[in-house]
């Protein structure tokens, strides 16, 4: 009896694991597709920009870009990702929910 509940009880838990795989898999966000104009304004940042030709340009490719090429980009919606900022309880400056 006891290997019957042992078996039934991993067999449980491993379906649960899978279950949660799955539905991780299924929350991902698909890759943002550029507009023409985005493709048009990176294209043109990545020839003149893309040192290592790798077809991104990481930091110190972006530090070397002009101000005018960030607003640039910027215009067009190819800046940096902003990082949210947590919400804070204003009575006690602590995160929200933490009182």
């Amino acid at each position: 009896m006891k290997k019957l509940i042992t078996i039934t009880l991993a067999l449980l838990c491993a379906s649960a694991i899978v279950v949660q795989a799955q539905d991780a898999g299924a929350t991902k966000k698909a890759k943002k597709e550029l507009t023409p104009e985005q493709q048009t304004v990176m294209t043109e940042m990545l020839a003149k920009y893309d040192t290592d030709k790798n077809g991104k340009l990481d930091k110190t490719e972006r530090s070397a870009m002009t101000k005018e090429d960030k607003e640039k980009m910027a215009k067009v919606g190819l800046g940096p990702k902003k990082k949210a900022m947590p919400t804070t309880d204003a009575s006690t400056n602590a995160p929200a929910g933490n009182k």
